[in-house]
């Protein structure tokens, strides 16, 4: 398929050349996600079975022609074209990186994410080069607590350790509640709060009316966005004012915003939120 751009905000994303690539699990399987540019203009998107063939990757895409409204958000949106995000297909890897990204900057949860996948997940050999998928909730249940310290992670062991645990009691049970329930059922999880909770379910589905759409990240691309439109400064007033203007479209609002976000950094060097 040919998408205009493949939002590549999920650390597990790595390039070689023009080439993006991916390795995700799903299931018992293994796949590999790549985003080459085409001849033609856009973003070839192709997922190739590494082991077994369950669960394909989904992927879902935006197109803001399709949206209604009329504000100066939508021209810009419009103008950049149809948005692809591949659902995760593993909610281990989503609540797992959720949680590596609580609080810190997208660069560093990228480097913190990269480093223990390669220290501690298993490689993957793909055509463009290896990819890491996250450890296993076993793998972390049985580090010992020096090795995340000597990872710069020690700061995330026991929301990780907690999570990982929870994923092998309840994930049967959480694989088949409604997103909205299952954002709620996390938080059951200590150290779990709304963020995290928020941006598992929307990597989880593409929902992204589910995703903390007032955070740090949605109101600073939004800022950045070429409107001329003066954003309030804070979550709640941010949340009001986002919300009736995207109206029945929050979800695609929001994950074009951010996917835009994503295309400024990686091609202006501007640090990603």
């Amino acid at each position: 398929m040919i998408v205009s751009s493949v939002m590549t905000d999920h650390p597990s994303w790595l390039s070689a050349g023009d080439t993006a690539y991916r390795a995700v699990r799903s299931g018992s399987s293994t796949w590999v996600l790549t985003c080459t540019p085409a001849e033609t203009g856009g973003n070839r998107t192709e997922v190739h079975p590494v082991r077994g063939e369950e669960g394909a990757p989904v992927l879902d895409v935006v197109d803001p022609d399709g949206l209604t409204g009329t504000d100066e958000v939508m021209d810009v949106l419009r103008a950049a074209g149809t948005v692809g995000r591949w659902r995760n297909p593993d909610p281990w890897d989503a609540l797992a990186t959720s949680i590596i990204r609580q609080v810190i900057r997208a660069g560093q949860a990228r480097k913190l994410y990269r480093a223990f996948c390669e220290a501690h997940g298993e490689e993957v050999l793909t055509p463009h080069g290896p990819a890491w998928l996250f450890p296993t909730p076993e793998a972390v249940l049985e580090l010992p607590d020096d090795e995340f310290t000597a990872l710069g992670m020690a700061f995330k062991r026991r929301p990780l350790k907690a999570a990982a645990e929870a994923v092998l009691e309840f994930g049967a049970k959480w694989a088949e509640l409604d997103p909205a329930v299952l954002r709620d059922e996390v938080q059951g999880v200590p150290r779990i709060g709304p963020w995290t909770a928020g941006a598992t379910v929307a990597d989880l589905t593409n929902d992204y009316s589910l995703y903390p759409y007032a955070d740090l990240a949605v109101r600073t691309w939004a800022a950045r966005l070429p409107t001329g439109r003066t954003w309030p400064e804070t979550e709640p007033e941010f949340a009001g004012l986002w919300t009736r203007l995207a109206g029945k479209d929050l979800s695609a609002w929001t994950l074009l915003t951010l996917a835009w976000g994503v295309r400024h950094a990686n091609t202006s060097g501007a640090v990603a939120i």
